[in-house]
């Protein structure tokens, strides 16, 4: 490995937290949490794994949200309650034990929701089926139903669980900042999305009505965590069930996002892309991690997208990202600071892993 990978060994502060070097574990669904919803001794492993192998920060897959539509995956983990929140405790410790830092992805489904045992039927911005199918390795089968459009009642009760597990994600299970889910397809990226977002109030219309949930969330973490809490969003164009998706208005909605979350005090944003040095819209552009930057230039960027290429990860450092985050190849190296730093070879990606269904093997928690 003939690449001067130091710069990936510098730590970065985020809002008053220490990261010890710019590598970090993506959040990745697994579906490995009991049926009701609490973080297993399984997870406990699986997380401590990527912090024993010095990763400087370690995000959750998705935690829904609430008791009602948050939920997306059977035997997804949720942040609802006191005994789900008490459930990642031993997950948390496993990750701060090595000096990690611990952050939770708190998530709504919304409308491309597939499984939720508090719930037969879905919301969404707008009655607009979603595109696709349902994943099969997350158990799902089929269409996506047709979702009823939220009332403003409704998106208040989705703020609020959002705001609620966040202060539960700190206040009890003890991690030390917080990830909004705003990227994928998923809801609050519904409310961004044109095609998905036909409202005529103000949730809908231009981009900075549309991008208003994802606004009016931040405020309501912030407001329940603290100032003191890191608190930061996920951001993409593509989409679980829409890949190749590019914002409408290409640049000027970057512009309106970006500028608006670092308008809002977010401490660090976390874009993603099949390829994060690819240009975001119009060949030969800019990245959207560097839109992000340029857009944002006191938030911490994290991003992610096949950068488990240590020289596309060392690029990217002086493309926008502050921090890079992993998740293929962090799958297939638990370890890979460590292998980085004593110029190791690097494990190729195995789908197999994630299949038949995406759940946490045994023979992972070996590697």
């Amino acid at each position: 490995m003939d690449i001067d990978t130091s710069s990936l060994f510098t730590p970065i502060v985020i809002n008053g937290h220490t990261v010890k070097n710019r590598l970090s574990v993506a959040p990745m669904t697994r579906v490995t949490a009991t049926q009701d919803g609490r973080a297993t001794e399984k997870m406990t492993r699986y997380y401590e794994r990527f912090a024993r192998g010095r990763f400087g920060a370690v995000t959750t897959e998705g935690i829904y949200t609430d008791q009602a539509f948050a939920q997306g995956y059977a035997n997804q983990p949720g942040m609802t309650d006191e005994a789900q929140a008490n459930a990642w405790k031993p997950v948390v410790s496993g990750i701060r034990a090595h000096g990690a830092l611990a952050i939770a992805q708190i998530m709504h489904a919304g409308a491309i929701s597939q499984g939720n045992r508090f719930r037969t039927t879905t919301l969404g911005p707008s009655a607009i089926q979603p595109k696709g199918e349902q994943m099969g390795f997350y158990h799902g089968n089929g269409r996506y139903a047709v979702p009823t459009a939220m009332t403003e009642e409704q998106i208040a009760e989705a703020i609020a669980g959002f705001a609620g597990s966040a202060a539960r994600a700190i206040g009890i299970a003890g991690f030390d900042a917080i990830e909004i889910h705003g990227a994928n397809g998923y809801l609050l990226d519904q409310f961004l999305t044109d095609y998905t977002n036909h409202r005529a109030d103000r949730w809908g219309g231009g981009t900075e009505n549309r991008a208003r949930l994802i606004f009016e969330t931040f405020k309501a973490v912030r407001a329940k965590v603290g100032a003191r809490v890191p608190v930061g969003v996920r951001l993409s164009q593509g989409k679980v069930n829409d890949y190749h998706h590019k914002w409408a208005d290409a640049e000027r909605d970057a512009e309106i996002v970006f500028g608006s979350l670092a308008d809002a005090g977010a401490d660090f944003i976390h874009v993603t892309e099949f390829e994060a040095w690819k240009p975001a819209f119009a060949a030969g552009g800019p990245s959207l991690m560097h839109l992000a930057k340029r857009y944002a230039p006191k938030a911490v960027i994290f991003a992610n997208g096949s950068l488990h290429n240590i020289e596309q990860a060392v690029a990217a450092l002086d493309d926008g990202a502050d921090i890079i985050a992993i998740a293929r190849g962090a799958l297939a190296n638990p370890d890979l600071p460590k292998r980085i730093g004593a110029q190791r070879t690097l494990n190729d990606f195995d789908p197999v892993i994630l299949g038949p269904i995406a759940n946490v093997k045994e023979s992972e928690l070996a590697m």
